[in-house]
């Protein structure tokens, strides 16, 4: 057996030692969250929560899952975040394909005016302009369409579909196949970590995002989750909790009783970060292949 050196044990010591830091600075916030969500009213006023629920109560809850708009911003929040990432997994390879065929006459312009794109964007309000005259404004799409190319996003896929076998691209053509059936028939099903890596990276971007839906939407029926989660960090005042509150559906009791506001806040947290928490593990499995895709020059 090969003997582990003193400089090897003293390495993987203090490795483990940070990273069990590290562990403990990212877990106690959800902790603490989940123990103040789940407590009585009294025991949070004090701020004798730490990390353990005092008081059980899971009155928070059933006070937030009587708001109408959780259960639309959930559904709305789950049609933005699948259709931009599906939209974004599609388009992005239609666009990085055509890159890697050699024969392909435009591909030192695209790649040109992809690359423009990525140092130079039109800002907010050309972009408010630009949704607007195209009638998007207060509509499902503005949530959806306009995330859907990413220069960044095409050069990655263009540097993993460049590592594909030439050999299988030569032979699918050779027995009369056109580049879409490549594309999908071959190109797409290799590539499984990296549509993953980036259906992972799209679904939590599009689950995260609330400031497209503050300058875009109007209408409260097409806020997602997070836009309900806002209105309730922002609109439950603390010291006048007698109240509507959230999106302005749900009534919050007064001082003294088992309901405390700041459970509230916490509850429609945790609501908000459950469907991420649950996907992640299954996803984790492509991070290695996903984090190394453009780490080899194409």
């Amino acid at each position: 057996m090969k003997k582990v050196s003193l400089g090897s044990r003293t390495f993987d010591a203090v490795n483990i030692f940070v990273m069990l830091l590290i562990m403990i600075v990212i877990l106690y916030p959800i902790l603490n969250i989940i123990a103040t969500s789940v407590s009585s009213a009294r025991y949070i006023s004090s701020g004798s929560v730490s990390v353990w629920p005092k008081g059980f109560n899971v009155e928070a809850y059933t006070t937030v899952f009587k708001d109408p708009f959780i259960f639309k911003g959930y559904l709305n929040s789950i049609i933005y975040a699948v259709g931009s990432t599906g939209l974004m997994l599609l388009f992005t390879s239609l666009m990085a394909y055509p890159l890697t065929v050699q024969t392909f006459v435009g591909k030192k312009f695209l790649t040109i005016f992809l690359m423009i794109t990525m140092f130079f964007g039109g800002g907010l309000i050309p972009t408010y302009l630009l949704m607007r005259s195209m009638h998007m404004l207060d509509t499902l799409w503005v949530m959806i369409l306009p995330g859907a190319i990413g220069a960044y996003n095409v050069f990655l896929f263009r540097t993993f579909f460049h590592n594909i076998p030439a050999e299988l691209k030569e032979s699918a053509l050779i027995d009369g196949a056109n580049d879409l059936v490549v594309l999908f028939k071959i190109v797409l099903p290799l590539s499984k970590a990296l549509l993953a890596t980036f259906a992972l990276f799209g679904l939590v971007g599009s689950w995260n995002s609330w400031f497209e839906a503050l300058v875009y939407l109007q209408d409260q029926d097409k806020y997602p989750l997070q836009m309900v989660l806002r209105n309730y960090l922002f609109t439950l005042d603390t010291n006048a909790i007698a109240g509507r509150v959230g999106a302005g559906n749900v009534a919050i009791n007064q001082p003294g009783d088992s309901l405390d506001p700041q459970a509230v806040r916490m509850s429609v947290i945790i609501i908000t970060m459950f469907p991420i928490m649950c996907i992640y593990p299954f996803f984790q499995k492509h991070f290695t292949k996903g984090v190394l895709v453009g780490s080899i020059k194409g």
